[in-house]
């Protein structure tokens, strides 16, 4: 039973351990096949994943298919599938995310690529993990739209409609991070306006065209 997408938490669950986006048994994700959910399993390291330790469960969360026990997170995951458009979602405790995270209530927007998940990324109240509040608090920090949302003192979390657009954001959200932490050890980082990030969709939008240039004739 699903099978394909199992594999792939596998894949993924090495990538983000070589990457130092997770240390340990921490970090989880999960992929959503009508009404399944592939999820990485509780207390297993994420870059010794065999796809028969990841586990299936239905949308209310009873398990389906596996012999180990989904991530502590399910609830958490199983609440943002219910809320939004995901297919897939990575939830990491990568170190420049959790320090912002521990910091402040809100990711500025310090380049405009954070429009890429959604716009400026909010920092979800802190509750216990694997809480029904933790669960409640990430839903309302994707509100709206946004593809991440930061868990305070915890980590982050990014959706996608494919398990590789929800790790990209998982990169991205931590390379925005990095970007704004090591800003602040130089001064106070630039926040970009409304109007400037509006000039970069209308950019995105309509792109300039630019003229080809058409070969010489051949000389007679």
């Amino acid at each position: 039973m699903m099978e394909e997408p199992r594999e792939r938490l596998c894949a993924y669950g090495r990538w983000a351990a070589e990457l130092g986006l997770v240390v340990g048994t921490s970090g989880n994700l999960s992929v959503r096949e009508g009404d399944l959910v592939a999820v990485t399993p509780s207390g297993v390291a994420l870059d010794r994943l065999t796809p028969a330790d990841c586990p299936v469960v239905d949308l209310a969360g009873y398990l389906v298919e596996g012999d180990r026990q989904p991530s502590s997170e399910t609830p958490m995951h199983l609440a943002v599938y219910a809320e939004t458009d995901a297919a897939a979602i990575v939830h990491t405790h990568a170190t420049f995310s959790t320090v912002v995270a521990s910091t402040l209530t809100e990711l500025p927007p310090i380049h405009y690529n954070i429009l890429l998940l959604g716009g400026p990324v909010r920092v979800a109240e802190y509750a216990t993990y694997g809480t029904p509040e933790l669960a409640a608090n990430v839903r309302a920090a994707l509100a709206g739209g946004r593809r991440a949302a930061l868990l305070a003192s915890h980590g982050a979390v990014t959706i996608g409609a494919d398990l590789e657009q929800a790790f990209e954001a998982t990169r991205l959200l931590e390379w925005l991070c990095e970007v704004y932490v090591r800003a602040r050890a130089v001064g106070e980082p630039r926040v970009l306006s409304e109007a400037e990030l509006a000039a970069v969709v209308e950019r995105a939008l309509n792109p300039p065209a630019f003229p080809r240039r058409e070969p010489p004739s051949p000389a007679r």
